[in-house]
């Protein structure tokens, strides 16, 4: 079974023609379709916002693009908040979910007037301190236990370090409510990447649920229930995109039976999917450059682990693509590699595909989410183009390749690299 691209194979020879490989290259239309359906699904909210984790593609002209959309942003560092401000976020567009925080960048999130997200009860005092109490806050909620939806297991936020137990959050809330917070907000991510429908709906009921016993035993008012992220997307050329309607419709049937059978159907929900909002919509492109035999049949790329880490990383799947093979017979089979000194940089291990030839474009899909944004330097590897590709088949670069200068600019207060040809 294969992945059909995005993009035609006409289409990214004239790519390439103006931008060599290796680049990530993502479909502002799908990104739009997608944002527009995500919105769909909640209209029935009518505070709905969708926070796009920057983390998941951060490049301002995805993030501006998004925002035309009615998105909001997740943001996790100072760095995300300063560009988040430079596009224009401000106030409740803005969540800050961050954990292990430094005192500045709480200070400057309370600056901005986002929405601060809790992830540990020790923060209060810290927040206290370092940009004071906001009178509206969300609290980071981990149930603990493994999560099992049905006979699914979906995994074991008991050994996430993300989030507060049941009881701080209670002690959380009567200790904010004494330092003169109003309104709360809950949060919850309890698993990565789910494909089940039913993964969505049953975060929501966990996080209902919770906001009504606190508002019936301490009297808790509520702005906010966010879902978080954790909706996944169809890797493998056999699995399906998740129902964004259905999912939409089972929380709604939940909403109305939870929280507004308790008088909270004002409060506003809110979505972070970053990874199902553009991880679809983008891939990486890169020229097949060597060809080895050994033991296996080896194909070498002029891309590696440092533009695509997941694979490396997380032992994750990606579908391949040779463009202009779309329909030959995948009567191969290859790794494929990259170049890092590591034995791990590898895109794909016994994959079955056509006969690739030096020169041949490979298509690495689902580079959208998690792509880019993971990328490193290691063997003084250079990041890689990022284009955007309109409906209307136009296209332009939306970041350039990172050079040899880049590399070597933080040594720019000392002379010792003075004499470096760049």
């Amino acid at each position: 079974m294969q992945k059909k691209p995005f993009v035609s194979h006409e289409k990214l020879l004239e790519i390439v023609s103006r931008y060599p490989t290796p680049f990530h290259l993502y479909d502002e239309a799908g990104i739009r379709r997608t944002a527009q359906e995500v919105k769909s699904a909640f209209a029935w909210n009518g505070g709905f916002r969708e926070y796009y984790a920057v983390k998941a593609c951060p490049n301002p002209f995805i993030l501006k693009l998004l925002k035309e959309e009615g998105c909001g942003v997740d943001c996790a560092s100072m760095t995300e908040l300063r560009l988040a401000e430079a596009l224009g976020f401000r106030g409740d567009e803005i969540m800050f979910s961050s954990n292990e925080t430094p005192g500045e960048e709480y200070e400057y999130a309370r600056k901005l007037n986002a929405i601060i997200n809790l992830d540990d009860i020790t923060h209060i005092d810290f927040l206290a301190a370092h940009g004071g109490i906001p009178e509206k806050i969300c609290l980071r909620f981990n149930p603990g236990g493994e999560l099992l939806i049905g006979s699914v297991y979906m995994g074991q936020p008991d050994a996430s370090k993300f989030g507060m137990t049941r009881q701080q959050i209670y002690s959380a809330v009567q200790r904010l409510m004494q330092l003169g917070v109003k309104r709360f907000g809950l949060h919850a991510l309890l698993a990565s990447n789910a494909a089940d429908n039913d993964y969505y709906p049953a975060n929501a009921m966990i996080l209902f649920q919770l906001a009504v016993e606190l508002h019936r035993k301490l009297g808790a008012e509520f702005f906010m229930v966010n879902l978080s992220g954790g909706v996944g997307i169809p890797y493998l050329p056999e699995q399906r995109m998740p129902d964004i309607a259905r999912i939409g419709a089972s929380i709604h049937d939940t909403f109305v039976d939870v929280m507004a059978a308790e008088g909270l159907e004002g409060v506003s929900l809110a979505t972070e999917l970053g990874r199902f909002m553009t991880g679809p919509h983008g891939c990486l492109v890169a020229t097949a450059i060597h060809k080895k035999h050994i033991y296996k049949e080896y194909i070498g790329l002029d891309a590696c682990a440092v533009n695509l880490m997941r694979p490396a990383m997380y032992d994750a799947y990606h579908h391949i693509t040779v463009s202009g093979k779309e329909d030959a017979l995948c009567d191969h089979v290859y790794d494929v590699v990259g170049s890092l000194c590591e034995n791990n940089d590898k895109f794909a291990i016994d994959r079955a595909l056509p006969q690739i030839n030096d020169g041949d474009l490979i298509i690495i899909h689902d580079t959208g989410a998690h792509g880019f944004s993971m990328g490193y330097n290691y063997n003084g590897k250079l990041k890689s183009a990022e284009i955007l590709l309109h409906p209307d088949g136009s296209f332009d670069m939306i970041r350039r390749a990172e050079t040899i200068r880049d590399y070597f600019a933080t040594f720019d207060f000392c002379d010792i690299l003075k004499d470096i040809n760049m």
